[in-house]
């Protein structure tokens, strides 16, 4: 049985995990092997993701003490194991998509992804989700796809303002 000491010293590093993560994933392991626990532990590892196991209770204080969290709240029960994330916050759903293709272990319970709950059917959509890199990347390519096409204009017919606008106006039809 754990001390207070220690059970607040879980609670602390809880707080900061959650803190730091963008992404909380939630997975019932039950039924799985401390194999199978620890190899999709390693394939989380790989790619950046805190993959722990946690009491319910101390996650459930935790995520009260900071706030955001009542919407999933209800997801914490039986064995939770918790992935946690920040930065590309789709990474956990591919890693565990990638691994459910060997078995149906663990079962996805939920996530909350920059405040916005994910129920247990949304595993296919948060797998597909673009990251926030490739979100602004396209972005970019949009702003910059309007300057390209009047730097190409101004480049040939002369350059000319009147052979500008004709080129421009060729590529928009």
């Amino acid at each position: 049985m754990a001390t207070k000491a220690q059970k607040q010293e879980v609670f602390n590093e809880l707080v900061e995990v959650l803190g730091n993560s963008e992404a909380v994933y939630l997975t019932k392991y039950t039924g799985m092997s401390v194999a199978d626990i620890s190899s999709l532990r390693k394939e989380f590892r790989k790619h950046g993701v805190t993959y722990k196991v946690y009491k319910n209770t101390i996650v459930r204080k935790a995520m009260e003490s900071i706030g955001g969290y009542d919407e999933i709240l209800d997801h914490l029960e039986d064995q939770t194991a918790y992935a946690f994330m920040s930065g590309d916050n789709s990474t956990p759903a591919k890693v565990l998509k990638d691994f459910l293709k060997k078995g149906d272990k663990p079962a996805f319970r939920g996530a909350i992804v920059d405040g916005s709950v994910y129920g247990d059917d949304k595993l296919d959509a948060l797998a597909a989700m673009k990251s926030k890199d490739e979100v602004l990347g396209d972005i970019v390519g949009l702003l910059l796809s309007p300057m390209q096409n009047v730097i190409g204009a101004l480049q040939s017919q002369g350059s000319t303002i009147a052979g500008a606008i004709q080129q421009i106006a060729e590529k928009d039809n």
